[in-house]
């Protein structure tokens, strides 16, 4: 099997990251959406007093949906919003904070495992309080960047199967899994590059379960949505029977798919919060205030539930996000 670059979760190979951090010596400015060449000092995006904020996000379902509760959120507050929404990958997202191309995006506590591999141990970041505490003192030491409160809701990766094969074969767990394939059982999983390719995915279910899959069992897709290799498994494409899928994933039920649980815990804790650059946070510290009871409110049912609102029902992120918000009391 082909490996894969080895990346935290949620990276892709996307032109718009070329196009955001490449060789073209370009940079987002202002509220426009024209680009500026980079001139010395330029580097960084000059702070006003227009307070305007530049948010950016992962490419995904849920990265939109986080990013646009922020939007709104900071819109109401009186923020001059650049709108960078879905941004690219993580390795995209996360250079255009460092650089100061945008100022605060949705990050996943357990990629801190994957920012600074030698400072850390694996098994801290399966603890999803030790796992906040320690990207957060890290990034704020060595990037300065500011996270603040997490949800409550595990995205981790996980691995779910076609209900009908999981209730012929009693497939409730890995181990079951493990011993299924190990057994000769038919199997072959939808997935992403990155997911075959990360050590925090498909190896690590492997290594901790003790089965290895080879290529005629693994059908690998560009990008890395779930919901294209949910829906893979679903229709049986190409024989897929399986698929790579997160925690808050909202189309599981629909789709007629199991996840399967990681009894082992070989996976890290994933809490989705927001982080902000330093200098940003320092000057606009209320936005802790603004987005920190949003975030303790999205638990694992109601990020499943406002994930499906979009992938299953169809209904466009910016109307889930103020339709939640203004329920929740958050929005006006």
């Amino acid at each position: 099997m082909k490996r894969f670059i080895i990346t935290p979760r949620g990276v892709g190979i996307l032109l718009l990251g070329a196009m955001l951090l490449g060789g073209s010596g370009l940079l987002f400015a202002g509220g426009s959406g024209e680009p500026q060449a980079e001139q010395g000092d330029q580097m960084m995006m000059t702070r006003t007093d227009d307070r305007r904020i530049t948010i950016g996000s992962k490419i995904d379902t849920e990265g939109a949906l986080l990013g646009t509760m922020m939007k709104l959120l900071l819109e109401q507050q009186g923020f001059q919003v650049v709108d960078r929404i879905q941004t690219g990958a993580t390795s995209i997202v996360r250079g255009a904070i460092i650089s100061g191309e945008i100022d605060v995006y949705p990050e996943y506590t357990g990629n801190g495992f994957y920012f600074f591999p030698d400072q850390t141990e694996a098994e801290l970041w399966k603890d999803a309080q030790q796992a906040w505490q320690t990207v957060s003192r890290l990034d704020r030491e060595q990037n300065d960047l500011v996270w603040l409160e997490s949800a409550p809701a595990n995205n981790t990766w996980a691995i779910a199967v076609r209900g009908d094969l999981a209730q012929e074969e009693g497939l409730s767990t890995l181990e079951d899994l493990a011993q299924y394939i190990n057994a000769g059982g038919r199997f072959k999983i939808a997935a992403s590059e990155e997911f075959v390719s990360s050590p925090a995915a498909l190896p690590s279910f492997e290594e901790g379960y003790g089965f290895s899959l080879t290529d005629s069992q693994m059908l690998v897709l560009s990008g890395g949505n779930t919901t294209l290799t949910e829906q893979a498994a679903a229709r049986g494409q190409e024989g897929v029977n399986a698929a790579m899928a997160y925690g808050t994933d909202g189309q599981l039920a629909a789709l007629g798919l199991v996840v399967l649980k990681d009894t082992k815990k070989v996976q890290p804790v994933y809490e989705p919060a927001p982080v902000i650059r330093r200098e940003v946070f320092e000057e606009y510290p209320e936005i802790a205030e603004i987005l920190n009871p949003v975030f303790a409110s999205l638990d694992l049912e109601t990020l499943q539930s406002l994930n499906s609102a979009v992938s299953v029902e169809g209904r466009a992120v910016e109307t889930v996000a103020r339709d939640y918000l203004t329920e929740q009391g958050f929005l006006d």
